[in-house]
């Protein structure tokens, strides 16, 4: 299957970037190029390094890309994204932007294993190596495995799907997609089971802990504002709240100036802001974005300007 993906807000991402025309940019995470090829039409002589760790978005990319000599394709994962420019010998940039969701290929191709809805082994893997999903449910505890589900997605039945995987591995390996679905559904009450898919929040829990996203999403905010020229600009689009309240905190801390209590006449901190918010408030799709691709509809877009 060709790696297609309808990009998300895919205008408003790089809008808010204010692309330059000899600027630096980093697109951490490629996919199939949609927002990589608006950057890199809108430069002459800058310069877009375009990073993935999924072979397949590399291969989408890097072909998508291909009209573009100033567009630069590397296998990497967003949290390394540093380590990249340090190969290429480049100090600071003018803009990172990041898409967190998982890409509609990903999602439609069942040997993947995202997807409680196909049968198929149970991967999940972006990078298509390291533990899989497979390994995890076969592995980690009843306590590790509830503690992660319920944090990574608010699943109030995360005991009862934890200690039923348990259960069900026991008598055999649980190793397809199918499997693990059937057994979320029957470790829930019925009414629960009419309120959407009962898998959908333990699928992405998994998914989430698989592939350390929030930890790699810490990491890349850890190191962005360094790597940024004054007025750079950082652009994220998240998919679920955990990200989202990751943004959305640490840009207001990078905007947040003298700390000092307000009764003091005079700031003794000396605290100023590091960053100024673009979004005031997160972009979300429109309705027609929606109707258009219905797994768009929890995008967040968030930005900040580097001081």
């Amino acid at each position: 299957m060709e790696f297609v993906h309808n990009t998300v807000l895919l205008n408003e991402a790089v809008d808010v970037m204010n692309i330059k025309p000899d600027g630096i940019y980093v697109d951490g995470t490629a996919g199939g190029g949609g927002h990589s090829s608006l950057i890199a039409s809108k430069l002459t002589t800058g310069r877009l390094i375009s990073i993935d760790k999924d072979p397949d978005a590399i291969e989408a990319a890097t072909k998508r890309l291909s009209p573009y000599p100033n567009a630069q394709v590397v296998r990497s994962d967003f949290s390394d994204f540093d380590a990249v420019l340090d190969n290429l010998g480049i100090n600071r940039v003018d803009g990172l932007l990041l898409d967190l969701g998982v890409s509609s290929p990903q999602l439609d191709r069942a040997e993947r294993g995202f997807s409680y809805h196909k049968d198929a082994p149970l991967d999940m893997r972006m990078s298509q190596s390291g533990a899989s999903a497979k390994d995890l449910v076969n592995s980690y505890d009843a306590d590790s495995l509830a503690r992660i589900i319920r944090e990574y997605s608010d699943e109030r039945f995360a005991w009862r799907i934890a200690n039923a995987i348990v259960e069900n591995r026991q008598k055999s390996p649980i190793e397809t997609t199918s499997q693990l679905a059937e057994i979320i559904s029957s470790a829930v009450p019925a009414a629960a089971r009419r309120d959407g898919h009962p898998a959908r929040r333990t699928f992405q829990a998994l998914r989430i802990a698989v592939n350390g996203e929030l930890d790699h999403l810490s990491l890349f905010l850890d190191k962005a504002l360094d790597r940024l020229n004054k007025d750079g600009v950082v652009s994220i689009i998240s998919f679920h709240s955990l990200e989202d309240r990751m943004v959305k905190h640490r840009f207001q801390e990078w905007c947040k100036g003298c700390t000092c209590p307000p009764d003091l006449p005079v700031c003794v901190c000396g605290k100023t802001p590091k960053a100024k918010l673009i979004t005031r408030k997160a972009i979300e799709p429109t309705d027609t974005q929606i109707d258009d691709n219905y797994r768009v509809r929890s995008a967040k877009l968030r930005a900040v300007k580097k001081l």
